[in-house]
């Protein structure tokens, strides 16, 4: 165990201590008496000394002290009972400490640093026995520490926090990490110097584990174009894990705005612990490992054997119970793995209780043998409740009936069969050599399922594979598609549900069914199938039914060509069923608006290039032509660059391995080609290589006729020079090759690479945006990308700690990227008040709330940033007369008149994208002319009154306070006066009853005191609420109101006005104030 750095002295400590192991900072020593010797006579008086001890007296027989070369001072760090235990730590000194310690000029800084991380060391190990003990305690002082430090908003929620380093340079800073819902945070204070961060977590680009010459293990993070490493982690995976977590909850939550409706552990972000984190992170694996549905849970997990009847021996592995699904893997994952859905279990025995064993009896005559099950019992009562749970008349039917058969209440519309089946139906009588070799491989399959087993709970090991690789009878293709994909659990749990859609979707007109109607005849149009209205009705209810279920995705170019091979051979309700699991199972993110999945793959693609490829990167340091050239790979499985009698071949691999078998089979490609692309001169002779090949891949094997295969014969004479590769050959050297790659690595680097993807594209979208804006504001291009962070930032901060409010609840992924980020009034308010170049006294909320009703044009109740930055410049960069302007048309709505009335705004959404509308608004803003004075109503009595007011408040703390004031006062009264003599001129019958006007009154009485008379006297106190008149305080009878024009010439006679407007604002010390300030500003009321 680690023990708290204490000082002793080892002038006579080496006759009861034996030195074991040394070096330059740290000793292992054994006490005399213990291991091997003995250590004589002193060895025996120690040993004998110890046992008579107590307990409490007693000494651990082995230490491991700190040492300096320059000082005779000893520090004791870490005792142990064994040789085993103390071993441990000394390698992790070695492992974690030792470099680093090289990097220290002085032996105070080595010693401080030594004992900082072993005290860190000390209280992890207490926090993680505090965690397993339930007890708060310290949890709550690490949380008071979190507050204090970092003065986030009190609604972030502290997650976790461990001790580790902080690398400054070449130096490191012993401290605690904090990671709480939305941000990561380090705090250090070492030696007198205090370090303090604070990242965002959709401010990172990258988060991977990392290692070098001083760091064995650290996690990097970059962040805002910043390299930050942590290292020196008692528990580094699991850290690392929770920050995973964290960041991929943050990217989902903010950039896609998900709401995790389906999973509580994660709705809330208040309440996200490290426990639910965890638990998400297990579900997500065991989920995409079995291929189950997205509503299945890993509940237990029982170590145990499971005895192969084929292999005659029991593999070790583990039992993964969930609610409907009983699953086992073979300890490596690959030698064996089995899904038991319970629907098809009939029955759980105990027939050995001394070797803790139970037999899973399934439907065919099927049983399967668990042996040293620690919690027999338990598993066995499990699975019979929830059999109990499941079983249903439904679900009666074996999974290979409801393969052939299909569901009883399918509409009469929806097709029974594959379009292979009626279009290509097989000639059993033709015994050519490809029949034959097809019959072979149907035998071979038979003999598979005889040993095997058939159906949803049929061995995978790597015999299947290999009978994979080998291609996959035509007969057979539909069914072992929807059983590896996992397709045909969903189908059997959602009876009548595709009928139900197709009902449902048929008829509606939305933006996706015009996309699909456009693409139904693009979709293998040199098919049969498709060149009748067989196929292509077939396709349309299936696409149509798809992006029915799914509007998030709705439809994508792609997806009808992916569509078009699964209906070939699988009937219409399992092609739909199938699209469903590569859409939002085995390829997420791929068919969206941003394509982030594929481009994440692509990303993942480069990453193995670089390492596999090493000849072809030293050739072509900038892959990303690559990325260009393999989109479609990644999007059509390889459909739509090889024939179609090759392609599937491809698929079949696809749906067994998923996204990996892509990635190797590119790899395989690249490599055959590899001479042609090291020897070409630009991109375009690359891609002409790569097309030349992709045509002459060829499947020597298919029955297809020459009608339906693509590698048509008019191509042979030109490409006689080239030879040609079968397909079978090509798959068959990508598992040899890259067949060592596991699925875990893989999405290990989707989850690295995907950070850095999506940062790519949202900056991407932030120069488009600024581009956008700069042509239509004053501000440097500096000047402007700040702006636009602030901007972001205050758009994520109304969805940090809440899933309801308005830019969540009415995101659009399809609209234009200057709208995906846009403010509510609340955001709005309080960027606004750090930005605005005046100090405002009061009314405050009134003024925010005109200005936003002001810029909010289409009065959904959501500002973009280009309205924001409009507003910003005329206050910033406008002239005299536009900063007046702006404040003259703040005061002109109607509701402006009461200012007391609560503000709330009810956006309106956006249902579908209505393309006339924004047709006529760019038309409307290519026709826009610039804005007369002369075009501006005139403002009545009570809005006058409030403007004289809105002024009075701009003023306030300014070095010519006083002298405004008065320039105001002369102004209000000049244009009362005015008024006055107009109105008498128009009555001139009128008695004169008072030598001050009614309004004139009313404004004076509205002001602060003293302040509306020619020579006010200035108040220190100006009143903290916007001025209201109360109904009647002016008479009816007088109507009276003023031009913009009146108003202006009027501030013009006063020059210590217009220097007040045309004085200079410091931008960069406003945005710099605004970024300090942003998140300690108030984000509730």
């Amino acid at each position: 165990m680690w023990l708290k750095p204490e000082e002793i002295l080892l002038k006579n400590a080496f006759k009861l201590w034996v030195t074991e192991k040394g070096n330059d900072y740290f000793v292992l020593q054994r006490r005399r008496g213990y291991g091997e010797g003995g250590g004589g006579l002193t060895g025996l008086l120690v040993g004998t000394l110890d046992t008579m001890l107590d307990s409490t007296s007693k000494v651990a027989p082995f230490r491991i002290l700190h040492q300096t070369p320059d000082s005779q001072v000893y520090w004791s760090i870490a005792c142990g009972g064994t040789k085993e235990e103390i071993s441990q730590h000394w390698e992790w000194l070695e492992k974690n400490i030792m470099r680093t310690l090289s990097v220290f000029d002085s032996s105070d800084d080595i010693t401080s640093f030594v004992q900082g991380k072993i005290r860190g060391l000390i209280a992890e190990e207490g926090k993680v026995s505090c965690v397993q003990e339930d007890d708060p305690e310290k949890f709550r002082e690490a949380l008071l520490r979190f507050e204090k430090w970092f003065d986030l908003p009190q609604k972030e929620k502290l997650v976790t926090y461990y001790s580790c380093s902080y690398w400054r340079g070449r130096v490191p800073c012993q401290g605690w990490l904090y990671l709480s819902t939305n941000f990561l945070s380090f705090y250090s204070y070492l030696l007198g110097s205090e370090v303090k961060l604070v990242i965002s977590w959709n401010e990172i680009w990258r988060l991977e584990k990392t290692s070098n010459v001083i760091l064995t293990e650290s996690i990097h993070v970059l962040a805002n174009g910043e390299d930050h490493f942590f290292s020196m982690f008692l528990h580094l995976n699991e850290t690392f894990l929770i920050m995973e977590q964290l960041a991929d909850y943050s990217i989902k939550r903010l950039f896609d705005k998900e709401t995790f409706q389906e999973e509580p552990s994660l709705s809330d972000p208040l309440q996200i612990t490290k426990r639910g984190l965890e638990t998400h992170a297990r579900n997500e694996q065991f989920r995409a490992f079995f291929r189950l549905p997205k509503e299945e849970n890993l509940l237990e997990v029982y170590e145990s054997f499971l005895w192969v009847p084929f292999s005659h021996f029991n593999t070790l592995g583990k039992i993964c119970l969930s609610e409907s699904y009983l699953c086992f893997a073979s300890q490596d994952g690959s030698q064996c793995h089995v899904i038991i859905p319970m629907r098809e279990v009939i029955g759980v025995e105990k027939p050995d209780r001394s070797s803790r064993a139970l037999i899973v009896c399934v439907r065919g005559k099927r049983a399967l043998r668990f042996s040293e099950v620690r919690d027999f019992e338990r598993l066995a009562n499990a699975i019979r409740r929830r059999c109990g749970m499941t079983a249903s008349p439904q679900h009666s039917a074996s999974t290979e009936v409801a393969l052939m058969v299909g569901q009883k209440d399918s509409s009469k519309a929806v097709s029974t069969e594959a379009l292979m089946t009626v279009f290509h139906p097989q000639d059993t009588e033709n015994l050519d050599p490809k029949m034959l070799k097809e019959k072979m491989k149907e035998q071979s399959w038979n003999i598979h399922f005889s040993e095997y087993g058939r159906g949803t709970s049929m061995f995978c090991t790597k015999k299947t594979r290999d009978l994979i690789v080998r291609g996959v009878p035509e007969a057979l293709r539909g069914e072992l598609w929807m059983l590896f994909s996992g397709a045909v659990n969903d189908m059997a749990t959602n009876p009548g549900y595709y009928s139900e859609l197709v009902d449902q979707s048929l008829g509606t007109s939305t933006l996706a069914t015009d996309e699909i109607e456009r693409d139904l005849h693009r979709s293998l149009p040199e098919h049969p199938a498709f060149q009748s209205d067989t196929g292509i009705s077939a396709l349309r209810r299936v696409l149509t039914a798809y992006a029915y279920r799914n509007p998030k995705i709705g439809y994508c170019q792609a997806m009808n060509i992916l569509t078009s091979v699964l209906l070939l051979y699988a009937k219409e309700e399992e092609a739909f069923w199938l699209l469903v699991a590569v859409c939002e199972r085995m390829l997420p993110d791929y068919f969206n608006r941003r394509i982030i999945g594929a481009l994440v793959d692509q990303a993942v693609f480069e990453e193995l290039i670089r390492m596999h490829l090493t000849q072809l990167t030293e050739h072509m340091t900038d892959l990303t032509f690559f990325s260009s050239v393999s989109l479609s790979w990644f999007l059509t499985l390889f459909i739509s660059v090889l024939p179609i009698e090759s392609a599937v071949n491809v698929v079949d691999c696809f749906f067994y391995d998923g996204i990996k078998a892509i990635l190797q089979l590119g790899l395989a490609v690249l490599d055959y080609n590899m001479e042609g692309l090291i020897s070409s001169h630009d991109d375009a002779e690359a891609v002409t290589i790569l097309n030349k090949f992709f045509d002459n891949v060829t499947n020597k094997d298919s029955p297809l006729p020459q009608t339906v295969q693509q590698n048509s014969v008019g191509n042979n004479d030109k490409a006689s020079s080239i030879s040609k590769v079968d397909i079978s050959d090509l798959i068959k050297e990508a598992y040899e090759k890259y067949g060592d790659m596991k699925s875990e690595e893989v999405e290990s680097m989707r989850k690295r690479n995907k950070l850095y993807v999506i940062q790519t594209l949202e900056d991407t979208t932030k120069q488009n945006v600024l581009r956008v804006v700069s042509q239509e504001v004053k501000f440097s291009a500096s000047q402007l990308d700040e702006l636009y962070v602030l901007f972001k930032r205050q758009h994520f901060l109304s969805c940090y700690w809440m899933m309801n409010s308005p830019v969540l609840l009415h995101h659009d992924p399809s609209l234009a990227y200057l709208e995906q980020y846009q403010l509510g009034f609340h955001q709005f308010s309080l960027l606004f008040s750090l930005l605005e170049p005046w100090s405002l006294c009061s009314g405050k909320d009134a003024l925010f709330l005109w200005a936003f009703r002001l810029l909010d044009e289409n009065q959904d109740g959501l500002i973009n940033f280009k309205e924001f930055c409009c507003a910003l410049d005329i206050l910033y960069s406008g002239t005299f007369t536009n900063k007046l302007k702006f404040l003259f048309k703040l005061h002109q709505p109607p509701e402006c008149q009461n200012t007391h009335c609560t503000f709330c705004f009810t956006p309106t959404g956006r249902g579908k994208v209505d393309l006339q509308a924004y047709l006529k608004q760019w038309q409307d803003e290519i026709l826009k002319k610039e804005e007369s004075i002369k075009d501006l109503p005139r403002i009545n009595q009570a809005q006058f009154i409030q403007f004289s007011k809105t002024l009075y408040n701009l003023f306030h703390s300014d070095p010519e306070e006083e002298s405004l004031y008065r320039a105001v006062a002369r102004v209000t009264s000049l244009l009362l006066r005015m008024e006055e003599v107009g109105r008498r001129l128009q009555e001139p019958t009128s008695p004169q009853k008072s030598s001050t006007s009614p309004i004139q009154a009313a404004l004076e009485g509205a002001l602060p005191d003293g302040e509306a008379s020619s020579t006010p006297e200035i108040s220190s106190d100006t009143p903290n609420t916007p001025i209201t008149l109360e109904a009647g305080s002016i008479p009816q009878e007088v109507e009276w109101s003023f031009a913009f024009e009146q108003i202006l010439a009027s501030l013009l006679n006063e020059p210590v006005l217009v220097r007040f407007f045309e004085r200079p604002v410091d931008i960069q010390a406003r945005l710099d104030h605004a970024k300090s300030a942003q998140l300690k500003a108030k984000t509730n009321k």
